[in-house]
């Protein structure tokens, strides 16, 4: 139970949840429960020109049906545009931590499923995603199959917001349905922004606010990629 705004959610990293995949995690932050693999394809991308050098990341995110309090459709042949944006979220986030040219040839998919929500799945998928493909380049380097290691330094990622006029971090369900502004931010190790994307939910907020809500996001997301 948390007591400090400034406090996260019980959170928990079970690695190779799944043995099937090359990376798995299963990502706990608090109830929000969410399975991440990563796959690997010896193959570029088709819309890649053959010349292109790199090797690249994509990702895959889906609630599943009874995920949340009532059941939610499968998406089978159309995603909704709320799952466009964190597949792309997560997708450029884990992106954004490797050197592709040291991947040639190669196509790394990660696939976030969330077994069950309250608040946070994107954070927790970013965050088990990084989880699963640091398992994934080990393996592949053990194999040979990768020459060096192409992750330059981890990524991290949490969700904060104002509630009742309160900055609080790592937000559940109820307190994301009431908070006056939501953020969810994605930083490296060293502190480089990935993502910081603020939104007022009501009445717009202060400045000094925003700056409060980077540096409480901040001190959450040292700590996550502590636990990696």
């Amino acid at each position: 139970m948390r007591t400090k705004n400034d406090e996260t959610r019980e959170i928990r990293f079970t690695k190779n949840y799944t043995k099937n995949a090359y990376g798995s995690v299963l990502a706990e932050f608090g109830d929000t429960k969410v399975i991440v693999t990563a796959s690997v394809e010896h193959a570029k991308p088709k819309w890649m020109e053959e010349d292109d050098e790199r090797g690249w990341l994509t990702a895959e995110y889906s609630l599943l049906p009874a995920s949340t309090n009532t059941r939610c459709q499968r998406e089978r042949t159309k995603i909704s545009g709320r799952t466009q944006e964190i597949q792309r979220l997560i997708g450029r986030s884990l992106r954004a931590c490797l050197d592709l040219y040291k991947m040639p040839d190669m196509t790394i998919t990660i696939d976030a499923d969330v077994i069950q929500a309250d608040g946070g799945t994107r954070t927790a998928s970013i965050c088990g995603g990084f989880v699963a493909l640091s398992l994934a380049v080990e393996r592949l380097l053990q194999e040979g199959k990768l020459k060096e290691n192409p992750i330059i330094e981890p990524v991290g990622a949490i969700s904060a917001g104002i509630v009742n006029g309160e900055i609080r971090l790592d937000l559940d369900y109820q307190e994301d349905c009431h908070a006056q502004a939501d953020s969810n931010i994605v930083l490296t190790k060293s502190g480089k922004i990935v993502e910081f994307q603020t939104t007022a939910e009501g009445g717009a907020f202060e400045y000094d606010d925003m700056l409060k809500i980077f540096d409480v996001a901040k001190k959450g997301i040292d700590k996550i990629i502590a636990m990696y």
